[in-house]
């Protein structure tokens, strides 16, 4: 069973960085895609980023040009690197996998698409 661990939340002030990470217990497939998404109390949950093993990157509108999804192959962690952050940006922020023997698409940002998710790790941006 895979699991997934996020760590690197915390509380920053408007116009800070943090950065995200996220260690899988195992890769079933080595094609998969691996995403951030995050939600509010109240609202649903909703995709950040994502990358695939081929290296493609899909990104919010809300985040592009501040947030930055990438990945250590060697250690098989994911990150999202967070910066300019707002206050809209509070949530819990959960990565997510979906691991494939292929996958023709880039990576999608739609929670039914992903199957594994982290517990989540919280991040509280002030202003």
């Amino acid at each position: 069973q895979v699991q997934l661990v996020e760590s690197g939340g915390g509380s920053v002030q408007a116009g800070g960085s943090l950065r995200l990470s996220c260690t899988a217990s195992l890769y079933p497939y080595s094609t998969y895609w691996m995403g951030w998404f995050r939600q509010v109390p109240g609202k649903e949950r909703e995709g950040v980023a994502a990358i695939d093993s081929f290296g493609r990157t899909t990104y919010a509108d809300s985040v592009k040009g501040r947030f930055t999804v990438s990945e250590d192959n060697a250690k098989n962690i994911l990150y999202l690197q967070m910066s300019s952050l707002k206050p809209e940006d509070t949530a819990m922020y959960y990565c997510a996998a979906y691991f494939a023997l292929w996958l023709n698409n880039p990576p999608r940002l739609g929670t039914a698409d992903y199957r594994y998710w982290g517990q989540g790790t919280q991040v509280t941006v002030s202003s």
